[in-house]
């Protein structure tokens, strides 16, 4: 398999929910106007807490500074993984989970965060041809010296999960969309966005911690001309059937969202700690990390699997 560093330089943001208003012209720009703006890469992910952004340096020149905007202050680098041929696109979550034990387990393993792309490089060689983009070309990208003594596959088991979790009973579509059809749907994707909750609420106001029966979650991604969304059943009701596309089995997802306080950005192998055992159940899922949560989107046949696999590994006694 090979992996591919993406040409893109992200940043990760937060805006408030009360502070959404400010931003409503840049985000429509980012998302409808793609002629009027040099951002290739650009994610927003509504929860019930914020909104999560996640775009590139032109894209962020879009947005000013506000005191409801809150800016991770690192510069993270996208992965792909290509297999036979084919890129690893938001539609395959099958492929993200069969890839856990390749990647996702391996960098936790060796705590690796986004400015460690050289102990990247030495983790998965082994594993994967990597290459870098630079100017549209793939570049070959070899271990340094200085770092070949990483631990490959590293031995260390990995922690069993600490982070409480909560399966909410929406039920979710993953789909994509021809960015030659978005206007068609910009209303709807308009209204859905910024005015589904009834006007801006005051941050906190709603928690999920009070609703265990449902969920606010919708996600929009528009990466190098390709459109995913990931929203529940009730939200995609609301757009023209014939414009979104779903695998052909047309299958329905469950959410496993991680952490009851929000996480920080310095703790590693959160991902993995779902993703390992996912792969090992041969169970596929699909993956969002949004600024305060992570979360996991299994197959609806597979919750309860999935809720047993992780109750089980949360009283499972420490090896030792």
């Amino acid at each position: 398999m090979d992996l591919h560093i993406l040409d893109h330089r992200l940043r990760v943001i937060s805006i408030s929910k009360s502070g959404l208003v400010h931003f409503t012209h840049p985000l429509v720009k980012l998302i409808f106007l793609r002629d009027r703006t040099r951002c290739k890469f650009f994610s927003l992910t509504e929860t019930p807490e914020n909104y999560t952004v996640v775009l590139d340096e032109e894209g962020f020149k879009e947005l000013q500074p506000s005191e409801h905007l809150q800016v991770e202050n690192s510069i993270w680098l996208p992965l792909n993984v290509v297999s036979n041929g084919n890129a690893s696109s938001s539609s395959q979550a099958v492929g993200v989970t069969k890839i856990a034990k390749s990647v996702i387990g391996p960098l936790a393993q060796q705590h690796v965060r986004e400015k460690d792309l050289s102990v990247v490089t030495a983790t998965l060689e082994e594993e994967f041809n990597i290459f870098r983009e630079e100017g549209g070309e793939s570049v070959p990208v070899h271990c340094q010296d200085d770092v070949k003594d990483v631990q490959k596959n590293g031995k260390e088991a990995l922690r069993p999960m600490v982070h409480p979790v909560l399966i909410p009973q929406n039920q979710f579509c993953v789909m994509s969309l021809d960015p030659d059809t978005l206007p068609a749907i910009a209303t709807t994707l308009i209204d859905v966005l910024f005015y589904s909750n009834g006007g801006p609420k005051a941050d906190g106001e709603s928690s999920p911690s009070r609703d265990l029966d449902c969920i606010k979650f919708f996600s929009f991604s528009l990466i190098d001309g390709y459109i995913s969304l990931v929203m529940d059943t009730e939200a995609q009701r609301r757009f023209p059937a014939d414009l979104l596309f779903t695998s052909s089995s047309g299958e329905l997802w469950r959410m496993v969202r991680i952490g009851g306080q929000p996480l920080g950005f310095d703790e590693c192998g959160i991902v993995a700690q779902i993703s390992q055992p996912l792969a090992d159940s041969d169970i596929s899922a699909y993956y969002i990390s949004t600024f305060s949560f992570d979360h996991a989107l299994v197959p609806e046949e597979d919750i309860s699997r999935v809720t047993a696999m992780l109750q089980h590994q949360r009283t499972e006694p420490d090896a030792s």
